[in-house]
């Protein structure tokens, strides 16, 4: 196995574990702030747990796009799918089998993974057309800033791709099943995009830490070989 095949292997064992742990807890919903917040006419701010794990995807997308490219990315994306759909499959057959006294009563597990299953089939939806839309963005700043400005493709492209993942994943995955109303949604997404943009900001340092790490494993020469090859694709 050559380094390149590690390199993306790790990154990708990263990408695809903490985007099924989102979809997985994305049916808890906690308060941003307190329950009784309130800024102006707006607030309380509900927001999913299942954003807690994306800064990593933040990163891993980032990187992958960086040294693997669009191809790189998009093969990423559909393994990725696939196991978000596989997850959806195993929880679907679990909560049809009856629970024993031993352990977790059924409604108890409905109520957790029932939900995830929305998550899921909102998330698969909103997690390829957001991660579409963040390789297309990447790559066009990367055409005109070349290797400079890591800091603005990495972020601009965060900034546009999470708004149509909040807005799918949160109107699919719970504002349906649950008939939320449309200031409850609103409010939702809108939270959920905050704490996203916000993260992705001050996460922007383990980019170039990743970026060290790639280049301190593979050697300045081949990663830069690497990084040009990708945005040549």
């Amino acid at each position: 196995m050559t380094r390149k095949e590690i390199v993306y292997i790790v990154l990708a064992a990263f990408f695809v574990t903490n985007a099924v742990l989102a979809e997985l807890i994305g049916g808890k919903v906690i308060w941003v702030g307190g329950p009784d917040l309130k800024v102006g006419g707006f607030g309380p701010f509900p927001m999913s747990v299942g954003v807690i794990p994306w800064p990593i995807v933040f990163v891993t997308t980032d990187l992958v796009n960086e040294y693997f490219g669009r191809r790189g990315v998009r093969r990423l994306m559909f393994i990725t799918i696939g196991m978000i759909a596989y997850a959806f499959v195993v929880l679907a057959v679990a909560t049809r089998i009856p629970a024993s006294s031993y352990g977790v009563d059924d409604e108890s597990f409905r109520n957790v993974f029932g939900q995830s299953q929305w998550i899921i089939v909102g998330s698969i939806l909103a997690f390829a057309v957001s991660t579409l839309v963040d390789v297309l963005i990447f790559h066009a700043f990367r055409k005109r800033t070349g290797k400079a400005l890591l800091w603005l493709r990495a972020t601009g492209s965060t900034v546009l791709s999470q708004i149509v993942d909040s807005v799918i994943v949160l109107y699919i995955g719970l504002a349906l099943p649950l008939g939320w109303s449309a200031e409850t949604f609103v409010t939702s997404a809108a939270t959920n995009y905050t704490v996203k943009l916000l993260v992705a900001i001050a996460i922007t340092p383990l980019i170039y830490l990743g970026h060290w790490a790639v280049e301190r494993f593979l050697g300045e020469k081949v990663a830069d070989d690497l990084a040009t090859a990708a945005a040549a694709d």
